[in-house]
Order: structure tokens, then C-alpha cells, then sequence
């Protein structure tokens, strides 16, 4: 959420920057000071009455020691009682229109990220590794997998819908070992705290986060309970400290968690439709932060370095996008993607996500911190995929696969594969 403070004091600069999203929000950022003015004035005309109340019930006290009528200024003080809830109801009424207006503002670029109208125009900021060269016919993973039920898509259709699938034997048991890997280096290496988060948060989470209003029809919900399945850990770990006053020598906080995700976003037709590469649910280690202001860039590009150390320890090559702002999410400030090199398509593809918010949404989830001053303060938040598990899997086994079609363990996943170097080596 924008600061309404910021609004009024650079209503321009603000729209300038909201249009550099590709949206112009004129008539909102317009609205909005205009029902800012006016609920000051209630305010103002509010907190006159009390005082004028105030006075006249003094002044009942007095008369009634001095036993005289009171009647009149009795009926006086009722009926600027009267006016005083006819305003707090107006003001309160003003409250919830501009909550509603700010809720639906995306947030402003920083003034890094490159302006750009699609993803054709992110920018390279780096590569990594060395992409290998076949000397033989390169299949995918869809391939790899279901020569041995492995990976199956037509059960996964057959007990849900499409873009739901099972994995079996030792393709689970590299699923589980990637995840658990993740998870070590992060924890042992990066010093992030481990959580088990709920897989179900309400609208009030999934509203600090920035899904909410804006995605919803993307989002599975239980009607009944009003409760959203998440899309992304990030959702419970951001609202971990929802409403609360962090110490200032507890910050930066580095959390991460392993979740499924669920998404029922609109896939475009016929995109990605072979394999795994976009499902409804699948898998993610989440890495969130809380840092003081003044931090967040630096720790910015230490989380993309968090993420980056993954693929490095595998020895997937990879490249790092900074995204322009035609290509950024609502909620982003700055946004560095991730692609990992997947051979059969000849091209890099996503796998981690990694977004500086600042304030955006400790504002909406009312997360702050006390300050050097003792003065409380919204903190920034972060957060990433490092990384997204399936995506992941599809550039290991596509990256490490063999003329026979086995795929081997790269070393440093070994002993979360109980020794096995090699799977998928012929049919169950």
C-alpha cells in the first residue's frame, strides 16, 4: 500500500511513477486527496464538537450545583452527540473508500528498474555455468519420466484436472531430496529460520501479501470457512508478524519454509501444455525477509545470491533478468528473475522470483519496527523462490540425462538420495 502521506505531498510524482507500470491511476491518486481534504475537515469540525460538548457538560455540572434548570443546555449537548456520530460515521465511511482506493494501487517502480512494456524487454544483468553440448538426441523431461511411470500426467488429469500430476519412486524421492537440500543450504549456510506454515490463511493474509483484491479469481478457496489455499509460502511467513512491533535489534529477520502452492490462475491457451513446467500445484522453498529501509536494496541482492547458490551447487547454468516495470508484479518494487537453462527448449526458463516490496506491504499487513528514535516505522519485506521444486527438477534430470536415458545425481544431492548416482535407468 502507497502512503497516503506520500500522495498528498507528491500526488505528480506518484502517478508519474504508478504510469511507468503501463497503468495511469490520474482519477484514483485524484480521488483520493480529495477524500483525504474532506476527512480532515471532518475531523477537524469533529473534534470542535467534542470540545463544544466538553464545555457544555461542564457547564451542566455547574448550573446543576447551583441548582438551576438544566434542560436546555441538556438538550443542547444530545444533539451535538448527535452530530458528532453522524460525522465518525461519515468519516469512517471516507476511511474504507480510500482503504479501497489505496488497495487497489499497484506499487511504484523503484527508480533502478528499467521501463519496458513486456518481459522482451528485461534486462540480462548476468550468466552463469557453461550449457552442455549433447552428443546425442536431448529428450525432455516428459520423456525421461514416463518411460517408467515416473511422472505421471493421465492419473494426475484422472483424480483432479489437467496440469495435476504424480511423481513415483525415485523421481519423488529426487523431489523430496531437492527439497531438502534447499532447505539445509539455507538454513546452514545462509541463516535463515525454518518454519511448517499453514497451508490456509484468510483474506486478511492473503490481503497483506497484495492477492487480495486484485487476484482473487486466481486464488482456490474454501467458501464455507472464507479461507484461501496458498499460492506461494510467502503469504503465511510475510504475515507471520502481521500487526506487530518488531525490535530493532532483531532486524534483518531471514525466514524460509517449504510449502505446496495452489494456484488456479488462467493459464494462456495452449502455453507450457506439455509436462510440468506450469501446474496448479506444485512445490517451493520460500526465503521472506524483514529488513530495516535502508537495507533493502543490499539485501536485495544478497537474496538473489541465496537463490543463485542453489543452481550453482547443482551446476545448472543459469541467468539473471532485472525485470523492467511492463513485466513487474502489483506488488513490486524491484524484481530479479532467475532462469535456469532447460536443454530440450533450448532456452532458459523461470525458477525463482526475487522481489524487494519496500513498505508496499508491511503497510497493508501493519508489520513495523521501533526505530533508533523509539519511533515505530514500517519495515521492508522480501521475499523468493529458492527455488521453485518442479521447475527445478525438470532442468536437473533434462541437464543431467544420458544417452540411455538415466539422468545422473549431481554429488552434493547424493546422500539425500541414499547414494544413488543414478536414477530413472530402466523400467520398474
Amino acid at each position: 500500500m502507497i502512503d497516503i502521506k506520500r500522495i498528498v505531498k507528491e500526488p505528480e510524482a506518484v502517478i508519474e511513477g504508478l504510469k511507468r507500470k503501463s497503468e495511469d491511476f490520474t482519477p484514483q491518486i485524484r480521488k483520493l486527496i480529495e477524500l483525504d481534504r474532506e476527512r480532515r475537515d471532518a475531523i477537524t469540525a469533529t473534534e470542535e464538537l467534542k470540545r463544544e460538548r466538553n464545555e457544555a457538560s461542564r457547564k451542566i455540572g455547574q448550573l446543576k450545583k447551583e441548582g438551576k434548570e438544566t434542560d436546555a443546555i441538556m438538550n443542547q449537548v444530545s444533539g451535538i452527540g448527535d452530530t458528532i456520530k453522524e460525522k465518525d460515521a461519515l468519516i469512517a465511511q471516507m476511511e474504507e473508500e480510500m482503504n479501497t482506493i489505496l488497495l487497489s494501487l499497484p506499487n511504484i517502480p523503484d527508480p533502478s528498474v528499467p521501463d519496458g512494456k513486456g518481459e522482451e524487454e528485461n534486462l540480462v544483468v548476468r550468466n552463469w555455468g557453461e550449457v552442455r553440448k549433447f552428443d546425442f538426441p536431448v529428450q525432455d523431461h516428459v520423456s525421461l519420466g514416463e518411460k517408467d511411470s515416473s511422472l505421471d500426467l493421465e492419473r494426475g488429469a484422472k483424480v483432479a484436472q489437467a496440469r495435476f500430476h504424480y511423481k513415483r519412486h525415485e523421481l519423488a524421492l529426487l523431489e523430496r531430496a531437492l527439497i531438502n537440500f534447499m532447505l539445509d543450504l539455507h538454513t546452514r549456510q545462509h541463516g535463515y529460520v525454518e518454519y511448517s506454515v499453514p497451508f490456509l490463511v484468510n483474506r486478511d493474509a492473503m490481503t497483506g501479501t497484495g492477492q487480495l483484491p486484485k487476484f482473487e479469481e486466481d486464488l482456490y478457496r474454501l467458501e464455507e470457512d472464507d479461507l484461501f489455499l496458498i499460492p506461494t509460502a510467502e503469504v503465511p511467513l510475510t504475515n507471520l508478524f502481521a500487526g506487530e512491533i518488531l525490535p530493532l535489534d532483531s532486524l534483518p529477520v531471514k525466514v524460509t519454509s517449504h510449502t505446496p502452492c495452489f494456484r488456479r490462475e488462467k493459464f494462456s491457451h495452449g502455453k507450457d501444455v506439455r509436462g510440468i513446467l506450469r501446474q496448479h500445484q506444485f512445490h517451493k522453498v520460500e526465503l521472506v525477509k524483514f529488513v530495516r529501509p535502508e537495507d533493502s536494496c543490499r539485501e536485495l541482492e544478497s537474496l538473489v545470491s541465496d537463490a543463485e547458490a542453489v543452481l550453482e551447487a547443482l551446476k545448472i547454468p543459469y541467468q539473471v533478468l532485472l525485470l523492467c516495470t511492463g513485466d513487474m508484479s502489483f506488488s513490486s518494487a524491484k524484481t530479479y528473475d532467475i532462469e535456469a537453462w532447460i536443454p530440450s527448449q533450448g532456452r532458459y526458463r523461470e525458477v525463482s522470483s526475487c522481489t524487494n516490496f519496500e513498505d508496499f506491504q508491511a503497510r497493508r499487513a501493519g508489520i513495523r519496527f521501533k526505530n533508533e528514535s523509539g519511533k515505530n516505522e514500517y519495515v521492508h519485506t522480501l521475499n523468493g523462490s529458492a527455488l521453485a521444486v518442479g521447475r527445478l527438477l525438470i532442468a536437473l534430470v533434462e541437464n543431467y540425462q544420458e544417452a540411455d536415458g538415466s539422468v545422473r545425481i549431481p554429488e552434493v544431492l547424493q546422500p539425500y538420495m541414499n547414494g544413488t548416482k543414478s536414477i530413472l535407468k530402466g523400467k520398474e
